[in-house]
This record gives structure tokens, C-alpha cells and sequence, in this order.
């Protein structure tokens, strides 16, 4: 790699990253631990791509995506999908107006800056394509007019893997829209501790798990600064033997027997297209976060369970093993050539 190549001085990303460090002070001060899912959700700010996240209740995840909307001064709305829930409940609907004899449109709460789709698996097949239509055009259709999304626009959805009841399996074409699917876990013993004292410390509570909602967070960037800072991510360098090494990974995914990968069985698809470009836009996120301006194989890696896990449809011989698509993406990586 070649100075001359590179768009952006290590300096410059530096310089940007000051305003990152901003908002991860401000998320800090009320989100404890959970340094991974803050990391993706930064990555999905940076590269505009919409952000699923999976774990049991209780782990702030909302919290998170609520708090990120209000340190970035966005505007906000949460929905809670539920299987009686209608696409007019989420983009809006025709509403006659008698005075001038006209139907107007009523916007839903998809009309904002940051979506957070509580509980996404709840909501039946319309409500998810109408969604659909978001997600990938930035634009929402209502009777006969098309209206266009604000900028920036994300969808943060949350679903609870331990609760299957009343849920349905989201669209294959769905979920690969989706920029990353996190797995998030319990936090560690220390991270709990902290927990522990700033939820039930206080004059007069016993347990008030919304108290972390109370702590003020300070609003720090403006749009026009997200807009520079996915410019300037943008603008990471990347070689061309790493794009190389993203498609070889990618394409193990659907031809595994070229690589001398044995788990072929395992897989009914591999990873779409959509795969190929949310692992390098992801990479060039991360080694902005990481503050450098050229992207490492190692990018590639930490990113790439995230992006791939949803994007490969596992055999029925998988399901009966318990082989998961983390495990294959694991070999896969372990198997492919690192340039």
C-alpha cells in the first residue's frame, strides 16, 4: 500500500474521529458495557445501512438506539410491532378532508430520522413489506403518492430469540436489506456490578430499570456532520488484494467445494451481493472507527459474522446438527487465504 493512494490522510480521519469519540462519551454515560453493539450501531451511522439486533429483554437495546437518536439531535420514533399491527399503523394512510373534498395523507411514525422497530418479527407479511419499501428506496407509498424519506433515515429492529410465540420469520429479501445482524449477550460480571449501582441507588427507588433514561445526554452532532463523517469514511482506502480476499470469502459461501471447504451440505444459498458490498463498506467503517485510513484484513474479520450470518440460509441438515451460520462463516475464514 502506497501513500499515493490513499484520499484521506491518517491525520484527517483523526481529526473526524473527535466527533465519534463524542458521541460514544455521551452513549456511555448511560449505556454500561455492551461495547459491540455500539461499536455496529456507529458503523450503521457511518454507512447509512439499517442495523438488526437480536438478544433476550433487558439489554438495552432500545435504550441504545434511543439514546444514539438523541445525541445526534435526530428525530426519533419507536414502534411496537405486534401481529395486529397494519402498514397504515407504520407509514400512514389517506385521511378525507370535508373541507376541501379531498383525501390527504397522514403520515405514520416511518417518517423520521431513526426508526426503532421494537419486537420486528411480531408484525405479519403486509406491515413487513411496507417496511420493505423503506429500507431499500428511502421512500414510502401511500394510496397513489410516493413521499421520499428524510436523510439520514435508519431502521434499528430488535427481535427476542427465546420467545418464538406469535412471531413470523422475517423475508429472506427482508433481512438481507439489513446492513449487520448483531447477537448481543449478558453483560460481564463487572459491567453488571455497575449495573446494579446505578439502577437501584438512589432516595427512594428500590428498582427502576428506566432510571438510565433520566441521566441527560448532551446533543453533540448535528446531520450535516454525519453527512462529512460517511464522506469521509467513504474515502478509507482499500487494496485491491482485500477486496479480493471479500470475495473469496463471500463466494465460499456459495461454491465452499472450490475452497476445500467440506460444509457444502450446510448451505442452501450463500451470501447475495448485498453481502460483497456491506462487508467492504462495513470494513471501511470499522477502520475509521479504529482510526486509520486504509482498510486490514482484520477489518474484514471483526465485521464479518455480523454481516454474513443472516445472508446465509442454512440446510435442513444444518438445523437437524445445530450447525449454525456462524460456525460456517468461522470456517470459512479460518480456511481462506489471508492476503
Amino acid at each position: 500500500m502506497t501513500s499515493t493512494k490513499f484520499t484521506i490522510s491518517r491525520e484527517d480521519v483523526q481529526n473526524e474521529l473527535f466527533h465519534v469519540q463524542r458521541i460514544l462519551g455521551e452513549l456511555k454515560k448511560r449505556i454500561v458495557g455492551q461495547e459491540k453493539l455500539l461499536n455496529r450501531l456507529l458503523i450503521g451511522l457511518l454507512t447509512g445501512g439499517h442495523i438488526l439486533v437480536e438478544g433476550v429483554p433487558g439489554l438495552a437495546k432500545s435504550m441504545a438506539v434511543s439514546s444514539l437518536a438523541e445525541v445526534l439531535n435526530l428525530d426519533f420514533k419507536r414502534i411496537q410491532f405486534t401481529p395486529d399491527l397494519l402498514p397504515a399503523d407504520l407509514i400512514g394512510t389517506m385521511i378525507f378532508n370535508s373541507q376541501t373534498t379531498a383525501f390527504e395523507p397522514r403520515k405514520g411514525p416511518i417518517f423520521t430520522n431513526v426508526l426503532l422497530a421494537d419486537e420486528i418479527n411480531r408484525a405479519p407479511a403486509k406491515v413487513q413489506s411496507a417496511l420493505l419499501e423503506a429500507m431499500q428506496e428511502k421512500q414510502v407509498t401511500i394510496g397513489k403518492e410516493t413521499f421520499p424519506l428524510t436523510d439520514p433515515f435508519l431502521v434499528l429492529a430488535t427481535q427476542n430469540p427465546i420467545e418464538q410465540e406469535g412471531t413470523y420469520p422475517l423475508p429472506e429479501a427482508q433481512v438481507d436489506r439489513f446492513l449487520m445482524k448483531i447477537l448481543i449477550s449478558y453483560p460481564d460480571k463487572n459491567a453488571e456490578k455497575k449495573i446494579l449501582q446505578r439502577m437501584t441507588e438512589g432516595e427512594g427507588v428500590a428498582m427502576d430499570l428506566a432510571r438510565g433514561r433520566q441521566i441527560q445526554l448532551q446533543k453533540v452532532i448535528v446531520p450535516e456532520r454525519i453527512q462529512k463523517l460517511r464522506i469521509m469514511a467513504n474515502k478509507v482506502y482499500i487494496d485491491d488484494r482485500v477486496v479480493d480476499y471479500i470475495l473469496d470469502i463471500v463466494f465460499a459461501t456459495r461454491c465452499p467445494a472450490d475452497y476445500g471447504l467440506d460444509v457444502a451440505r450446510f448451505i442452501r444459498f450463500g451470501s447475495s451481493p448485498r453481502g460483497t458490498i456491506a462487508l467492504k463498506v462495513g470494513a471501511r467503517a470499522h477502520a475509521f472507527l479504529m482510526g486509520r485510513n486504509f482498510v486490514v484484513p482484520e477489518d474484514i474479520k471483526e465485521v464479518c459474522a455480523d454481516v454474513l450470518r443472516h445472508r446465509i440460509l442454512l440446510s435442513f441438515e444444518a438445523e437437524a446438527q445445530g450447525i449454525t451460520a456462524d460456525e460456517i462463516i468461522k470456517t470459512i475464514l479460518n480456511t481462506v487465504n489471508v492476503p
